[in-house]
């Protein structure tokens, strides 16, 4: 070949490849613009109609996605970070080991659409679907860990422990997400950090292994079973503890009710707060007999509760689990106080808030709350005059003068407009006993000593009209005056014997969080289902399995609300 031809053949290459190159280069920022025109349309459509179907699934967030993807300037998000939307899907793929539901996060479809992705034809209509599907998917499942699935706001009037985005823009937030170099640390990040959670998270993985492997058996009714006794049903009650890990023994066919089924029986009452004699009556082989699913559900449900309290946690507070019948301080993180309590009867509910603790009353006295007044004291006052005076009560004005209440005509006084007031004396014979801690709020319930210790021996222990009974009152009093100078163990015990009401301000405020789970575990694992005192699991675990909705926090920005 001349040189002519040779450099004539070498053009047509080199004119051959620029134009493949800028056919690459046209045809791929025509794919993007119109990647970006299909996203905008999407959008659009979104504002418009309140909702969008894409491949069968509901997108909802509204006014979320649309402003995300407007100040992105409608470009894609995941193109560049596929590696992460494929920890997202295997995330909401198992979703449920959260005890939430992985349907809410289109997890089935992002899985299918992300496996169509690394084809060789992936079309661009399918490609934004995609990302909008990843976005959303992202958004629920971030907010659900900070948050909780279930509004607790919408369920109790009394909740007073907000959501909040503490100032942080969630479209800078989601998209710093997408971004992450390690994008399971950043979910991580947002799971609220109170110990329980993760002891939760391992109850269910543990229950669910349970399940898996078939759950337990339900064991019949008939006469109550005792150690020595002979029953048919025996060999089930084994397989059934066993299953639930209460046997660890070898189980065998034998119909005695020997001494190792007892201690078994035992372990399962001490789980779920029956009283430990062995013996398996009604209320035993009844629990026995809520199939594992519903226990996976009760694990679920306190879950979502400590999710609703993971912002704002102190290093030092004071946490009251109601359903539990139990009081805890954690001073720096570390627990260093753990006493049963009494609560409210079901009719006289302990409410669930937060309020700062901020000081002690020693030798206090009680000044009968108006329901109080209603319900019982007014009643057994027109009943037996000298009621007041077997309780060390006295009748004061409105001003505080003792008033005698001999000269008052109690059958002719109502609960409605009462010009008196009624209060107990210091002393161990007051209800409130001779400490009571004091995080002032508008149900006027506290934590205080009893004289009535002996029912801290049940295992059920909803006997107060809303207040909480702690047991060594005495020790947790210490504990939150440590720091102060003059107010050790001794000074406390001098103050309380000399009868006089005394104020003991702390240092600093301390948060108490009365709060409700009806699932508790231990640091070995032990895993304790209590009775749901007041009918509440019911409306969580509805919202849990429930469809999606938001709600957005005080904070939001006024465009997402």
């Amino acid at each position: 070949m001349s040189s002519i031809s040779l450099s004539r053949y070498r053009g047509a290459v080199y004119l051959i490849a620029a134009l493949l190159v800028y056919s690459l280069f046209a045809s791929s920022a025509l794919s993007a613009e119109k990647g970006k025109q299909l996203l905008q349309q999407r959008m659009n459509q979104l504002a418009e109609r309140g909702s969008l179907n894409l491949e069968g699934e509901v997108i909802s967030s509204k006014s979320f996605l649309p402003e995300f993807y407007r100040q992105r300037d409608y470009q894609l998000a995941w193109t560049a970070h596929m590696d992460n939307a494929r920890v997202l899907s295997a995330r909401i793929l198992s979703s449920h080991e959260e005890g939430l539901v992985p349907a809410d996060y289109h997890a089935a479809e992002i899985k299918k659409l992300l496996a169509e992705s690394s084809g060789k034809q992936f079309p661009e209509a399918r490609q934004v679907d995609l990302d909008i599907l990843l976005t959303e998917a992202l958004a629920r499942y971030a907010y659900h860990l900070r948050f909780g699935k279930v509004d607790p706001g919408k369920l109790d009037a009394d909740w007073n422990m907000p959501r909040s985005f503490k100032g942080q823009d969630p479209v800078v937030e989601l998209q710093s997400v997408i971004d992450s170099a390690d994008f399971n640390a950043q979910l991580d990040a947002r799971i609220t950090q109170l110990p329980v959670y993760k002891q939760f998270r391992q109850a269910l993985a543990k229950y669910a292994v349970i399940a898996a492997a078939g759950g337990w058996p339900s064991t019949p009714a008939g006469e109550t079973l005792k150690p020595g006794m002979q029953d048919a049903r025996v060999p089930l009650l084994r397989k059934r503890l066993q299953a639930s890990g209460d046997l660890t023994a070898t189980v065998n066919d034998s119909s005695e009710y020997d001494a190792t089924l007892e201690s078994a029986v035992k372990q399962f009452q001490s789980r779920h707060g029956l009283e430990t004699d062995g013996v398996v009556g009604k209320g035993t082989l009844a629990a026995m007999n809520v199939p594992v699913d519903a226990r996976i559900d009760q694990i679920r449900v306190n879950l979502d509760r400590a999710r609703w309290v993971s912002q704002d946690i102190p290093e030092t507070y004071v946490i009251v689990d109601i359903a539990g019948f139990n009081a805890r301080l954690f001073r720096n993180g570390e627990l260093v106080w753990d006493e049963p309590a009494q609560v409210g009867k079901p009719y006289r509910k302990t409410p669930v808030f937060r309020e700062d603790m901020t000081y002690l009353e020693l030798n206090p006295t009680w000044t009968i709350p108006p329901t109080i007044l209603a319900k019982d004291i007014l009643p057994k006052m027109k009943q037996d005059p000298a009621y007041l005076q077997q309780k060390n009560m006295q009748v004061l004005t409105q001003n505080g003068k003792v008033v005698d209440p001999g000269t008052i005509d109690w059958s002719s006084v109502s609960a409605k407009g009462f010009p008196y007031i009624i209060r107990q004396t210091p002393g161990p014979h007051n209800a409130l006993g001779r400490v009571k801690f004091m995080f002032p709020n508008s149900h006027f319930v506290y934590l205080h000593d009893t004289p009535s210790k002996q029912l801290f021996n049940r295992s059920s222990r909803a006997f107060s009209s809303g207040c909480i009974r702690v047991r060594n009152p005495f020790e947790l009093a210490e504990l939150l005056l440590q720091d102060q100078d003059g107010w050790d163990r001794a000074q406390i015990d001098t103050a309380i014997d000399s009868l006089k009401q005394q104020r003991v301000s702390l240092s600093e405020p301390v948060p108490v969080l009365l709060l409700y789970w009806t699932v508790n575990v231990d640091a070995d694992g032990t895993v304790y289902f209590k009775e749901d005192i007041y009918q509440r699991d019911a409306k969580v675990l509805a919202g849990l399995d429930g469809g999606f909705s938001f709600d957005a926090p005080a904070d939001a920005p006024a465009w997402l609300k």
